[in-house]
């Protein structure tokens, strides 16, 4: 008698376990994550060096790029891009310009990067065209990359001594 009113009870407690409790409702709840953007920062100037007559070429690192996505994309893929315009100093003759084709651009390994994905910097070649910096492929979420460029400017044999200024622009998609 006493094993089964032990069987018994055990059942029943079993049971009232698993049942759920009278007047039980279930609720559901979200949350939201918002997205954020894609953007780049670089700096807003930069020195080469100097070279003395006759040089053939100056170069110089430009500074820390970064390119920040928050877009939290399940898929994230971005590509980073550097042009150039022609350097120019005085009155900006002939001799006093650098075409942008002069100018080679070389991103170097990432100082750094965060996030999830395949960080790739882009092949040394001139800005005579835009051409790639750094891409993000089957990234995820949130990511940074950070590269710190090298600029050579090949000098021709005619180019007069002054200053030269010109504008490397940075890009992301």
């Amino acid at each position: 008698m006493r094993r089964s009113l032990f069987v018994t009870a055990a059942a029943v407690a079993l049971i009232a376990a698993l049942a759920p409790p009278a007047g039980a409702v279930d609720t559901i709840t979200t949350f939201t994550i918002s997205g954020g953007a894609l953007a780049i920062t670089a700096p807003a100037s930069a020195n080469l060096g100097s070279a003395t007559s006759g040089a053939t070429s100056v170069s110089g690192q430009l500074g820390t790029v970064t390119v920040t996505d928050t877009r939290a994309a399940l898929v994230a893929a971005w590509t980073a891009s550097a042009s150039s315009s022609a350097f120019t100093t005085g009155g900006g003759s002939a001799a006093e310009t650098i075409a942008a084709s002069s100018i080679t651009y070389s991103p170097g390994l990432a100082t750094a990067t965060t996030g999830l994905g395949v960080f790739t910097p882009g092949a040394a070649g001139v800005l005579g065209a835009s051409r790639t910096a750094f891409t993000l492929a089957a990234g995820t979420g949130n990511n940074t990359a950070t590269w710190n460029p090298t600029i050579s400017v090949a000098l021709s044999a005619s180019a007069v001594a002054g200053t030269y200024t010109g504008t490397i622009t940075h890009s992301v998609a």
